[in-house]
Parts: C-alpha cells; structure tokens; sequence
C-alpha cells in the first residue's frame, strides 16, 4: 500500500526552489515511509462535544492496492444508529478520488460529491476530504519547509502545504514531520476565510510498533473555538493480511457481503 521513499538529503541553500524540492520529499517520505499490501483495522471514535459529553462509535477499516491506486472501506460496526453504514473511496488513475456511501437510513449506495468534501465525516470532526487526506497525492500541494524545531521532544521539519486546486477546503496546511521516524505528529488545517488561526488541528497522541512498522494509534482531531474533537483509538491492527477484492465495490458497500 505504502512504499518507502528514502529523504532525499537535505541541502541548506538560499534559494525557495531548493526549499520546496526538499520539503516535497519529506513529505513524501512521511506519507509513504509504512510499506504495506493491505492493512485492516477495529478502531473507536470517540467524539466529545462542547458540553464535555462523548459518543463513541466503533469502526473497522480496510485498505489495499489497485491498478489505479488505494482503496479504502469503512464499515461502522456500533452504535446501532450508524451500524451498516459503510464508506468507499478508490483513488483515479489520473488523480483524485472517487467516494461512495451506504446509509441504512435510505437503504442505497449514493455517490459522494468532490463539493461534499469539507463536510462532517458522520458527525464527527472530521471531513470526507480529512479521511482521505493519509493518501493525499503529494503533487496536488506546493511545500515548503518553513523551520525546524522541536515538538513533544522530538526534532521536527515544519512544512507548509498549499493546494494548487483552489477548490480544495483548506488554503494551506502546517504539519510537524520527525526528522528521524519522518512520522507526522501535529498538522494545523486553515481554511479560506482565517488564513492566520488553524480551524482544526490533527495530533498523534501515541505511536506503538507494529509488525515492525511505526503506527499511529491514537489521534485526535480538535475544531478551533467549538470546543468539539473526534479522538481515534486504533484497538487492533493488522498488516499484510488478505482481503478480499470483492470488498472494494458499491455491491458491497450496499449488502455487507463480498461475492
């Protein structure tokens, strides 16, 4: 699923060209340093509002490689309000993706809009255009490394993101790549309207080893000045296990059963 892409070693040198060449590949490196077939996983989300209560939801996920790209399915296992609701994205051979959903409520499969993208991921923090945002083509963002500093005792790059698609919902993104594992451990989400305060901000709480690979396995999404967040615990996760071709396609997402 994910290759490793080895850091192109850095150069300090006065010119933004150079900048931007390097922070392009350590952003590559991060997003590609897990090398996986596929990858499944049981994980909680756990979603607190302003009051301070929370509702949990119980989610299993399913990722593998195709001719044109990843695919994804997530399937929500509890509470019984959203169980059966399943979720497909299939990345474009000539980028992008394409997005489906199964709500029980309706009993069909209906096609995710690129316009939907900034909206709620079933009422949590997170947005169509976050779920996906793991497996973001790098290309599709101008990067440029902005400094280096520390962040929860780790040596960190901090790279800014800029799509070059207008259209996408954030005008720019900051994120905090270790310089030795080149995990991404905080990234701040601006939107159009305030380029100077983040509207969300992303965090890995916790990273354990498994199967030899650095995972993340708690990571909380904050939305500035509501005082809600979604925080992720990845309870199991397993690489390299098989998955079944059927699983990636609408007649699933619609039945729950791979023909």
């Amino acid at each position: 699923m994910k290759r490793i892409v080895f850091l192109i070693t850095m150069i300090i040198a006065g010119t933004a060209a150079v900048f931007a060449q390097d922070a392009a590949a350590i952003v590559s490196s991060s997003r590609d340093r897990v090398t996986a077939d596929t990858v499944s996983s049981r994980s909680r989300m756990v979603i607190t509002a302003k009051d301070g209560t929370t509702a949990e939801r119980v989610i299993d996920q399913y990722s593998k490689d195709g001719p044109n790209g990843s695919r994804t399915i997530i399937v929500f296992q509890r509470p019984a309000s959203v169980a059966g609701t399943r979720f497909l994205t299939m990345e474009k051979s000539g980028g992008g993706e394409d997005r489906w959903i199964f709500l029980p409520s309706l009993g069909k499969v209906r096609r995710v809009a690129a316009s939907e993208g900034s909206g709620s991921f079933m009422g949590t923090d997170f947005s169509y255009d976050d779920i996906s945002s793991a497996s973001r083509d790098v290309g599709l963002d101008s990067h440029t490394l902005i400094r280096e500093e520390t962040y929860n005792g780790k040596p960190c790059y901090v790279i800014e993101s800029k799509p070059r698609d207008s259209s996408y919902q954030y005008s720019r993104m900051v994120q905090w790549i270790d310089k030795d594992t080149k995990i991404g451990y905080k990234i701040e989400l601006y939107d159009r309207k305030n380029t100077n305060s983040p509207v969300k901000i992303v965090e890995m709480k916790e990273v354990k080893d498994i199967q030899g690979r650095l995972t993340p396995t708690v990571t909380t999404m904050t939305t500035a000045g509501t005082g809600t967040s979604t925080t992720i615990y990845m309870d199991i996760l397993k690489y390299d296990d098989p998955i079944p071709e059927g699983v990636f396609t609408t007649a699933y997402l619609e039945t729950g059963r791979s023909r």
